[in-house]
């Protein structure tokens, strides 16, 4: 059996795939490698615990990432084809033959320069996109799943569990990424917030806000080309898919804050309401965001571990992380 270094390194050969591409080009995430080839995009897990996901086993990758085509067909049904196996009989092939070693997600490949976080760089960006993807955002909550199960991930037990759980994870990252006054000034702010206000998320499961979100809202999951792509949504752990649309909502309005366009961000919120009369949403907006830049923040921070990520990459993510964490204190100032 191959070790997934050996699979990686296949993968980024012409002769691994059936169409020989003239050019592959490898991304990689805190979780996966994605390849690009002329046409297609082939995601592997990266066979990692990180206590919030376990990709461990070949079994667990192929469980996830089925899971993940059947999620992404909600937003975007045309950019994924499937599951595709990844094969040795001499060669590391994609679909071959022999014993399968790896799994991939394969899909249609859209131009980088086409992802709204590269439009964003370049002030491509218009105010009508932005209406059309918070009127794509509302349609597909409108019609997003909740029952009481569902609900339950809006319990006061869930959320703080889930702050519980970032905090624990990044306390390695004190005084790294994070500032030891910027953590203890949040962990006091979240604990107190979420003991002073809990109405207001009894509110909301009431009212059915609780639903099978996207997760993973944000420019670099969005791509403008024949129609609007929001992709990548979070397969691995229903706990972080399963939340108040405010959640989703917060994290592209926080992402457009970190870009230095809340212009952008107020207008997106502000469509977003119209389109979906969640007058709600505006009273927790802080506290996810605040939310959202965190976990950017923690998620970052990871790659600091990581040894497929090296030198300037692994510098580019601590400066990365530390900015996220700044952005999240700030935001928790407004709760």
């Amino acid at each position: 059996m191959p070790t997934q270094s050996q699979v990686v390194e296949a993968l980024l050969k012409p002769d691994a795939y059936k169409e020989k591409p003239n050019h592959i080009e490898m991304v990689q995430t805190h979780i996966s490698f994605v390849f690009l080839t002329d046409h297609f995009a082939y995601k592997i897990k990266k066979a990692v615990n990180l206590g919030f996901l376990d990709f461990r086993t070949l079994e667990k990758r192929l469980f996830y990432c089925e899971k993940e085509v059947s999620l992404n067909k909600r937003l975007c049904e045309s950019m994924y084809f499937g599951v595709v196996p990844i094969t040795n009989s001499k060669e590391i092939k994609v679909g071959g033959h022999g014993q399968i070693v790896e799994y991939a997600v394969k899909m249609k490949k859209i131009s980088q320069d086409r992802m709204l976080s590269k439009l964003l760089d370049s002030n491509q960006v218009t105010y009508d996109l932005i209406d059309r993807i918070a009127r794509r955002i509302s349609d597909f909550h409108s019609k997003a799943e909740t029952n009481e199960m569902i609900s339950d991930f809006g319990s006061q037990k869930i959320i703080e569990s889930n702050w519980n759980e970032n905090f624990d994870q990044t306390i390695e990252f004190v005084g790294k990424t994070i500032q030891k006054n910027n953590f203890d000034f949040m962990h006091q702010q979240i604990t107190d917030f979420e003991k002073s206000n809990w109405a207001i998320f009894i509110k909301r499961i009431a009212e059915g806000k609780i639903k099978d979100c996207h997760g993973d809202i944000h420019s670099g999951n969005i791509f403008v080309d024949d129609k609007i792509y929001i992709f990548d949504a979070i397969e691995f752990n229903d706990r972080f898919r399963y939340a108040d649309v405010a959640s989703d909502i917060a994290f592209l309005a926080m992402d457009l804050d970190f870009k230095k366009r809340q212009d952008l961000s107020n207008f997106f919120v502000k469509k977003y309401l119209e389109y979906s009369s969640d007058n709600g949403l505006s009273e927790l907006l802080p506290f996810y965001k605040c939310y959202r830049a965190y976990v950017r923040g923690k998620v970052v921070s990871f790659k600091l571990k990581d040894p497929n990520i090296i030198g300037e990459e692994k510098t580019a993510a601590a400066k990365e992380a530390r900015e996220y964490f700044e952005l999240a204190a700030n935001y928790a100032k407004e709760i």
